[in-house]
């Protein structure tokens, strides 16, 4: 069976085979308890305080019952909590590029998996993504859109961000929403050249990215800012590594 057929058949079996009903989607999660419930690595609740991933989640709007899927879900730092914040009438796909993943990765999704059985870890080509249309409610991209414009040293990883948001735009339902995180670039030059250098990205391109999709942007929350962050070293520089000026989105599929 093509790797496409085998992705799409692994995220339509993660999905829940009952729908819920309308006030298991309208409650408001306890994103505090989701966060701070024990079995979490310690690894992933040391970045908790710089992350602030329980205000993050209830501004991007994250409902109990919803099916969401974590794009570049890495070990599953966010996966985990979205799974424990939909609850068991939720499920939780965890998507990542097949050069992203390794042994350790395989290893700590599983375990996330293990400890949350609604959250199902699934890669593939970074070009051969197949999402079940109309599949998510809310879908998560968080330090990482900015990697639809890099490319690896060996070529092994390279994406194309019009390809990418037209597969997630299908895959939304109708007023879906899409939450987006990443470490922010000054404006001007060239995305994919900053991307390389600095693993940043301007705002206004990721904006524009999903508007020419076909997302509207919906909100934008100050959380993550930083001013002391210049925007001229990368994210990995040891002298801003972890406290970088951040932006989060929220961005929305018409109904």
């Amino acid at each position: 069976m093509p790797k496409r057929r085998l992705l799409a058949l692994a995220l339509s079996l993660a999905l829940p085979l009952a729908a819920p009903s309308l006030a298991q989607q309208s409650a408001a999660p306890d994103f505090a308890a989701a966060v701070s419930a024990p079995g979490r690595p310690a690894e992933a609740i040391a970045l908790d305080a710089g992350r602030r991933p329980a205000e993050v989640l209830a501004f991007a709007g994250l409902k109990r019952g919803d099916r969401a899927i974590d794009l570049f879900s890495g070990t599953g730092y966010y996966g985990e909590t979205m799974a424990r914040a939909v609850g068991p009438q939720g499920s939780v796909v965890g998507w990542n590029p097949t050069p992203f993943v390794g042994d350790e990765e395989r290893q700590a999704l599983a375990a996330v998996h293990q400890r949350n059985p609604n959250y199902t870890a699934v890669d593939s080509a970074p070009g051969a993504f197949s999402f079940p249309a109309n599949g998510f409610d809310f879908a998560m991209i968080h330090l990482n859109y900015h990697d639809v414009y890099y490319t690896n040293r060996s070529g092994s990883f390279h994406m194309e961000p019009a390809p990418f948001l037209a597969a997630l735009f299908a895959a939304m339902k109708p007023g879906g929403t899409v939450a987006v995180i990443d470490h922010v670039a000054n404006p001007g030059g060239d995305t994919r050249e900053v991307v390389q250098a600095l693993y940043r990205i301007d705002p206004a391109t990721i904006r524009a990215d999903f508007e020419r999709a076909g997302f509207f942007l919906d909100g934008e929350s100050d959380l993550l800012r930083n001013p002391a962050d210049d925007h001229t070293k990368s994210v990995f520089d040891p002298a801003i590594r972890g406290p970088t000026d951040r932006v989060v989105l929220r961005l929305r599929k018409p109904a």
